[in-house]
């Protein structure tokens, strides 16, 4: 599903700074995989990459066999919003929308209908059994909820795949162990490919396959 070749990306400035170094990684469809690194490894990098977030300087990435390369906004927009679902360690919800308001946001881009959207956007809210939270917002909400309403929202749109930047980071310990649970069980039931980048060996440990990444080199593959 995933293929990059070569990777390389560099920041222009008074010191220009090589983020990613050569970096070939293969993920296959239906994956949940994990990517390590200290700060300043390149990881985010790595992730903004693969959600077409930003570019890269030389190499290859291939999305479902298509080269995602010198892409317009449009272009690359359209590839988000119909393949990839965000998850962020902030949550990055609009705090004077609800949270059914919330979860409709990416299908307003897709052009459909309000009432549409949000007979949609309820379902994914009661799969994440927050039916009774959909008019609430998000500073009416526990950590946990506002991070499942993100997770509603990344899949309202039926994503192939889940980029998931530190989505425990700002949880508790057992509140970061339900939504890992609940990661791992749309992985598994719903067979999206999951993308976690994670400082924590805990979370890293749940997934099929940690990727170490290390001074913008992937470092051992497992």
């Amino acid at each position: 599903m995933i293929k990059l070749r070569d990777i390389n990306k560099t920041y222009a400035g008074a010191q220009p700074l090589h983020v990613l170094k050569g970096i070939n990684l293969d993920i296959e469809e239906g994956e949940l995989v994990s990517i390590m690194g200290a700060s300043g490894s390149g990881k985010s990098t790595l992730l903004n990459i693969l959600g077409i977030l930003d570019d890269y300087d030389s190499g290859t990435y291939h999305l479902n066999g298509t080269l995602i390369q010198n892409l317009s906004e449009t272009r690359a927009a359209h590839y988000r919003n119909r393949m990839i679902g965000f998850i962020f360690q902030s949550f990055n919800l609009i705090n004077f929308k609800t949270a059914v308001e919330n979860v409709e946001l990416p299908l307003f881009y897709q052009g459909l209908s309000k009432r549409k959207r949000h007979a949609l956007a309820m379902q994914q809210l009661e799969y994440m059994g927050l039916t009774d939270w959909s008019e609430h917002y998000p500073a009416e909400m526990s950590g946990g909820q506002r991070q499942r309403v993100a997770i509603a929202r990344a899949l309202i749109t039926r994503p192939q795949i889940i980029l998931a930047d530190e989505p425990t980071g700002a949880l508790d310990s057992a509140t970061g162990v339900e939504v890992m649970e609940l990661l791992k069980r749309l992985n598994r039931e719903e067979h999206i490919t999951m993308i976690i980048v994670t400082h924590d060996p805990g979370v890293a440990a749940q997934t099929n396959r940690i990727i170490r990444i290390k001074d913008g080199v992937i470092e051992s593959p497992l």
